[in-house]
């Protein structure tokens, strides 16, 4: 039987069980079920270590049709754990592929599941909530399968960040720049590296745990905590850092897992939101200047407005214009802000870029 018409199955924590054709590696998988609503960008998706540990709905269709290549990886390896689409496609157009998404699955081990009603999976998901779910190509016990599910691990309370971190410190940029910053890698995207490096800064990269005295060692104008995988509640170790890079009063920006940080550092709860956001097409609104953005988005945990309309020295600074939440927090009395989306915004849009302008403006 050939790949292309080997049954797969996809089974969800609720007991909801879905047909389709198996894809990329044969074999089982399990995580968090998430959905993107993205057209574009698929490869940036899928090597975004913020997706570690959730498998992955993309909504639209022909996910594969322009090739893989080196260039559009956010890191050096597939983050997801696995990989839903309506059709997933081993042909493509793009003159510059290096090759097809499904020997790009293959060699990274992704279990993926085509022929799949997304539609009504991703609305399924928006009424019921994220959720567990196991894909297999090779189990089509639907007991074992739900054995196998029981195995996986809850995205509350799970640290991950440490699992995708860089292991040893590495520095990137103009060694004679004027502007010296200082990264925590939480799970950090390359090109927020390049957007950092493009504005003549000069970086040093740390591990997920690395103690603020050895990050100070390096004497950096500013410091950036990047965005990043799992619960941030589950990270004290980086919360107790940022505490300390804020007594430095030095300028600090903190993207997405950064922004849950310094809010929990300054005594703001995080909580898991009902699906979360994820996709190119999220407008937020920035309250200080009025003008509204299209933004790239990849969270499943957000920031308890309350906490931040008690806490009278942080200012809200972006919304987001579907349902309200937090996007964006400053500190009034130290130069310190942060956003829940990604400025970087590969591969785009750029209306957010803006911010690290800001950030550079900031440290000089």
């Amino acid at each position: 039987m050939s790949l292309e018409k080997k049954q797969a199955i996809l089974l969800l924590n609720d007991g909801t069980i879905f047909y389709g054709k198996a894809f990329g590696k044969i074999g089982t998988t399990t995580g968090e079920l998430c959905f993107s609503t993205g057209m574009t960008g698929y490869q940036e998706v899928f090597t975004d270590p913020s997706y570690a540990g959730q498998i992955l709905i993309m909504n639209s269709v022909h996910i594969g049709n322009y090739g893989v290549n080196e260039t559009d990886k956010e890191s050096d390896s597939v983050k997801i754990k696995g990989l839903i689409a309506r059709n997933l496609e081993e042909q493509y157009s793009r003159i510059q592929a290096k090759g097809s998404l499904q020997d790009y699955l293959i060699e990274n081990n992704i279990v993926a599941i085509e022929d799949i009603d997304t539609r009504a999976l991703v609305t399924h998901i928006r009424t019921k909530g994220a959720m567990n779910c196991i894909i297999s190509s090779d189990i089509d016990d639907i007991e074992k399968l739900k054995i196998e599910l029981a195995k996986c691990p809850d995205m509350n309370g799970l640290e991950l960040s440490s699992t995708v971190s860089t292991k040893e410190e590495y520095e990137l940029g103009n060694k004679n720049a004027n502007i010296k910053v200082a990264v925590l890698d939480l799970g950090i995207k390359k090109n927020i590296l390049q957007c950092l490096i493009d504005r003549d800064m000069y970086i040093k990269v740390f591990p997920a745990k690395t103690s603020f005295s050895t990050m100070k060692k390096f004497n950096p104008t500013g410091y950036f905590i990047s965005n990043g995988p799992g619960d941030p509640s589950a990270m004290p170790y980086a919360v107790e850092t940022v505490k300390e890079i804020l007594k430095e009063n030095k300028p600090m920006f903190g993207i997405c897992l950064g922004h849950q940080l310094l809010a929990l550092a300054n005594g703001i709860s995080t909580f898991k939101m009902h699906h979360g956001h994820r996709g190119l097409n999220h407008p937020v609104k920035n309250i200080i200047t009025g003008r509204c953005e299209i933004t790239t988005q990849n969270h499943g945990f957000g920031i308890f407005s309350d906490d931040v309309n008690k806490n009278q020295e942080i200012e809200i600074t972006h919304i987001n214009l579907n349902d309200n939440s937090i996007e964006g927090i400053r500190l009034k009395n130290k130069p310190v802000f942060s956003v829940q989306y990604h400025p970087e915004a590969t591969p785009g849009p750029h209306d957010s870029r803006y911010l690290f302008d800001d950030f550079l403006t900031m440290m000089k």
